[in-house]
């Protein structure tokens, strides 16, 4: 029986928002990819004026973070925070800095600004959500 075709990959960057729609510290721009071809969640963020791109995931336990929607960042908009265990994360390299989970990281999204544009670009454990 012959082995099931596996999609190819999509390795090109993909847009994901305006640049001007990352403030710096503000609220992430939250999308869909997929990893391991499993849904999950990524969001990017401007933090000392680069855009920052993770897994929507925290290194403890494979959780969601945002305590509410695009909302990442501590109080005094130093550290990205897991809402669910406390963890604290240098939003700069994603290191874990601070709970259960500390010297762990983030796992990364390779972000781009282009022309006024963010995107992102796949590899081979994130992947686009396919078109419906």
């Amino acid at each position: 029986m012959p082995e099931p075709t596996r999609p190819a990959l999509i390795l090109e960057p993909q847009p994901l928002c305006a640049a001007s729609d990352l403030a710096e510290r503000g609220l992430a721009q939250v999308f869909d990819v997929q990893l391991w071809r499993q849904p999950a969640r990524a969001f990017a963020m401007r933090f000392d004026g680069k855009v920052v791109g993770y897994l929507n995931r925290c290194a403890h336990v494979p959780t969601e973070m945002d305590w509410q929607a695009g909302q990442f960042l501590d109080q005094d908009k130093r550290w990205i925070i897991c809402a669910i265990h406390g963890a604290a994360y240098e939003p700069a390299n994603g290191v874990c800095v601070g709970g259960p989970c500390r010297g762990k990281r983030l796992h990364p999204v390779k972000m781009h600004e282009v022309d006024g544009q963010v995107f992102w670009s796949p590899d081979n454990d994130i992947q686009p959500v396919a078109p419906a």
